[in-house]
């Protein structure tokens, strides 16, 4: 790889960029989640999927948020050695706060398929008890497979760094990005579009056009939007910093632009703590809704009742 080309035109750009990006991210996010949090574990009075279930997201939302402080004064200051294991933890914190949220909306996207698809079969496959271990399974998960991978990201800095920059070359190695690439991105990503096309297409063969079936498009179109506008860009901008590093990219232009493209879209990723409001707003209105009628599903004639489109779509 060529050696002279300097970034420090980038590094100084997006020490601005950072803050004008990271400080109505993190007020508007800490707000919006404590928020939800309070909504869903006071003002409810039954513990339901929902309530487990957004709970979570809105736990892994805020992990992700906590660090973004000591982010914005590492990007000024450097710190010192004895600090490497705080910058560690606080990078690890991030990371499964981001991937975390990823695998929250994948669950909740299933478990709306389940529900909405599956009707009468969702009636033993879902339960409160059930929502919470799929989403302690999800916190084990996250931590299990991030720590250990991410701890030795640091092992090359040097007296004086820049936490949350300078990951050792481990964190660009193939294995590492193409298993991120895969399991942190793209599985979860087809996922959850083939659960909410199958929805989708479910509730409009269904002939259901209640205001119940018209709120629940809404939900799963902002659970995906939540999903797809901060995600998409970001791990774009992982695969191709990663192909600098392998040294398939060389021109030194070309190299500034994907630097610059991958910091801002991983700021910018940061914004799905605040895009998850749209599914607190819609699912909160729904968990107080009204539960009636019977109608048809499908040519068939196999009924559901807007409780089960209210099961599914309070998630």
């Amino acid at each position: 790889m060529i050696n002279n080309c300097s970034f420090d035109s980038v590094d100084n750009l997006m020490r601005y960029s950072e803050l004008i990006i990271y400080i109505p991210i993190f007020l508007i996010g800490m707000i919006v989640n404590f928020t939800a949090l309070v909504l869903f574990c006071a003002c409810f009075p039954k513990w339901t999927e929902s309530a487990i279930y957004m709970t979570s997201l809105a736990l892994m939302d805020l992990l992700l948020l906590l660090p973004l402080p000591f982010k914005m004064h590492a990007a000024y200051h450097t710190w010192d050695k004895h600090l490497l294991p705080l910058c560690l933890v606080l990078e690890n914190l991030y990371f499964v706060g981001i991937y975390g949220s990823i695998y929250m909306i994948m669950c909740i996207a299933m478990d709306r398929w389940v529900s909405i698809c599956y009707p009468f079969r969702s009636k033993q496959l879902r339960s409160p008890k059930v929502a919470v271990m799929i989403c302690i399974g999800v916190w084990l998960l996250v931590f299990a497979a991030i720590f250990p991978v991410t701890y030795n990201f640091g092992e090359n800095r040097q007296e004086k760094f820049h936490c949350f920059h300078g990951f050792s070359k481990k964190g660009w190695s193939p294995g590492v990005i193409i298993c991120l690439q895969v399991f942190g991105f793209l599985g979860p990503a087809l996922v959850i579009i083939c659960c909410s096309i199958h929805n989708i297409g479910t509730l409009k063969q269904s002939g259901q056009h209640s205001a119940q079936s018209r709120a629940c498009v809404k939900i799963i179109y902002s659970s995906l939007g939540a999903f797809l506008v901060p995600f998409t860009p970001s791990h774009l901008g992982i695969f191709l910093q990663f192909l600098v590093h392998q040294g398939m990219i060389q021109d030194c232009d070309t190299k500034k632009h994907i630097s610059m493209f991958i910091q801002i879209s991983m700021c910018l990723s940061n914004i799905t703590c605040c895009l998850d409001a749209f599914c607190y707003y819609f699912i909160a209105r729904e968990m107080r809704s009204p539960r009636q009628m019977l109608t048809n599903r499908n040519s068939r004639r196999t009924t559901f009742s807007t409780s089960e489109i209210h099961d599914g779509c309070a998630l």
